[in-house]
């Protein structure tokens, strides 16, 4: 079903360690390695590194680049893990490379044998691996979860979760945790594919073997499973947040039966708490009015649990809390960025174990990580249309009047068009954010644009979009796309922003040195000052940058590395903004940078 191929020497490999829980519990607080999404249990993509900084930045220069090789380019987004002087990046088209770290030779590759008929939405990405033990464990396009030996790249054993013709895939990295009531190992992954009408679900496997210890979808009605057998329903088993569907003609099957709500993000882990938390999808169809009753209101059905972030029992894949970012979600602004475990003080003094997420639909949420209550909200971007606020009481959004296309009247094909900001492809994307535990603050990479948006007609076909609306985006503003901004959770101000000509999609890095890294659209990898946001460093790597980039220590010396090579969903699905970036030149490539071994710090 696969092929590996074996390449040039594997010594480095050969003397790597087998990974412990406590190497990826402690992975914040070291600086040798890399070993989990987000470069560290909290996902604050921070490092205490120091030695390339604001003063000598200005001189960091390549080491060496890695080609991912052949025709398989396309989008990019992989944050790489680093381990004992190895560095495993995936690539596009379900591929995985294990590099020597200090010269760039590469010591094995895995090519996973796609078949011809997946159903990717928004390109045919990979966002990275997950490590433990003597295994590295990655997603694939045909909807499969695979464990490769971390020395060889050998198959050690592999999972079928989902039918890719129906659209079923998974692209993000997967989640090592370990459940503080049991002691057991888990490897947390979910799916994607809520642009087919799937059914969200959330996995926990045993690592050793990848049998499956227990599934909980998350569509409101659908039964879990525990140990093989059925465990509870999420939530209500007659999913009152979902009516009949007003399309069927017996009006009995119900509009969850397709719900979406795909948890295709990482998922963050809080062992203080023993906690699950992760974001999950945006219900399908699009069409909200196809999941509303014939003489019902949007505000009468939630779509639960979908567009908000889901707080997981690991012992038994329980829903312990729920927090949704949008009700009835119709814009597609969904819940999966992203959501970055910090102690946050508000207003009065009081500090709470939170969590961060800024959310396609404009809104920066602070929540309680114990319960999911929410903490505290407020815009990141300008020009938010949908909803004038969050309520910080009842939790949910003050929508403004006329940004729900409207509900088709008979004869129509298609609604009057309405103009909405953000799009669906967000104020934010996947692509995520950095927090540093110098400044306080969170850099948000983000993007200014609207669209065009008006109801369609919908049906479901499996494997076909189901979406039920039609869009065009297009610019907010004349002079950029993206904007990269440092946010103050406490007070919601905007301390400084820099602002970008192409759409940002790439992921940030803060490090001790004072210093904020991320990517261009246009191919630059750039350095900023994380107190005030003066550009100090560029270098063009001669592709678009859609990924996060990560840092680490070896042999004494501070290293910066970041898979680049454009695509992703905005070209795919941009509108107007596909159009900006046609000129931006495909690629495939794993870049290191550090500094002259004669620069002192």
């Amino acid at each position: 079903m696969a092929t590996t191929v074996i390449a040039g020497a594997i010594s480095a490999s050969a003397l790597a360690k087998p990974v412990t829980w406590n190497d990826i519990l402690n992975d914040h607080k070291t600086t040798h390695d890399v070993l989990g999404y987000g470069m560290g249990i909290d996902a604050q993509r921070y490092s205490t590194l120091n030695r390339i900084n604001d003063k000598n930045v200005a001189l960091l220069t390549p080491a060496w680049s890695f080609s991912f090789g052949d025709e398989k380019q396309r989008g990019q987004e992989s944050q790489a893990v680093v381990h004992d002087g190895v560095i495993y990046v995936t690539g596009s088209y379900s591929r995985v490379f294990a590099i020597d770290a200090r010269t760039g030779k590469r010591l094995w590759s895995y090519s996973h044998r796609l078949p011809d008929d997946i159903r990717p939405c928004c390109d045919v990405v990979n966002r990275g691996v997950a490590i433990f033990g003597d295994k590295v464990f990655f997603g694939t396009l045909d909807a499969s979860i695979v464990a490769l030996n971390k020395d060889t790249g050998k198959v050690e054993w592999r999972e079928k979760f989902g039918d890719h013709k129906v659209g079923y895939t998974l692209t993000g990295a997967p989640t090592i945790v370990k459940d503080q009531t049991t002691g057991r190992m888990l490897l947390i992954h979910g799916s994607s594919g809520d642009e087919f009408g799937v059914v969200g679900k959330l996995y926990a496997r045993d690592p050793e073997t990848g049998k499956e210890i227990w599934m909980r979808p998350f569509v409101e009605g659908h039964m879990g499973r525990l140990d093989g057998k059925d465990s509870t329903p999420s939530g209500d088993p007659r999913a009152p947040s979902w009516p009949d569907d007003p399309n069927s003609p017996t009006g009995k099957v119900q509009a969850w039966s397709q719900g979406g709500g795909a948890p295709w993000q990482s998922a963050t882990f809080d062992p203080t708490t023993n906690t699950i938390v992760i974001g999950a999808g945006n219900p399908a169809p699009w069409n909200g009015w196809a999941r509303t009753a014939p003489d019902g209101d949007p505000g009468d059905y939630d779509s639960l649990y979908t567009s908000g972030q889901v707080g997981v029992d690991p012992t038994t894949g329980e829903i312990k809390w729920f927090y949704q970012h949008t009700p009835n979600d119709t814009w597609d602004f969904s819940g999966n960025n992203e959501i970055v475990l910090f102690d946050y003080k508000d207003k009065n003094g009081k500090t709470h174990k939170a969590g961060a997420h800024a959310d396609r639909n404009g809104f920066f949420y602070v929540t309680d990580r114990t319960n999911g209550n929410l903490l505290n909200a407020f815009p990141f971007v300008d020009g938010i249309t949908w909803a004038k606020e969050i309520d910080l009481k009842t939790g949910r959004p003050v929508e403004n009047p006329g940004q729900r296309p409207a509900r088709l009247q008979p004869g129509e094909t298609r609604s009057p068009v309405v103009e909405v900001s953000p799009p669906f492809l967000g104020g934010k994307n996947w692509n995520p954010m950095a927090y540093s535990q110098d400044t306080g603050l969170f850099y948000v990479p983000a993007n200014h644009w609207k669209e065009d948006y008006w109801t369609e007609e919908v049906e479901y076909k499996p494997g076909s979009a189901y979406l039920g609306m039609g869009f065009r985006i297009k610019r907010l503003f004349d002079d950029h796309v993206g904007i990269l901004r440092a946010m103050d959770p406490t007070t919601g101000k905007v301390v400084w922003e820099h602002k970008e000509p192409m759409p940002l999609w790439a992921g940030v890095l803060a490090t001790k040195g004072n210093l904020v890294f991320t990517g261009t659209g246009d191919g630059y990898f750039k350095a900023f000052d994380a107190k005030n946001g003066k550009e100090l460093w560029k270098f063009q790597v001669g592709t678009g940058i859609v990924s996060p980039p990560v840092t680490w220590e070896m042999d004494g010396q501070q290293y910066i590395g970041v898979t680049v090579g454009y695509g992703g969903a905005v070209p795919l699905w941009g509108g107007d903004m596909a159009e900006l970036t046609k000129p931006i030149s495909q690629g495939g490539a794993f870049w290191v940078f550090k500094l002259p071994d004669n620069v002192r710090r």
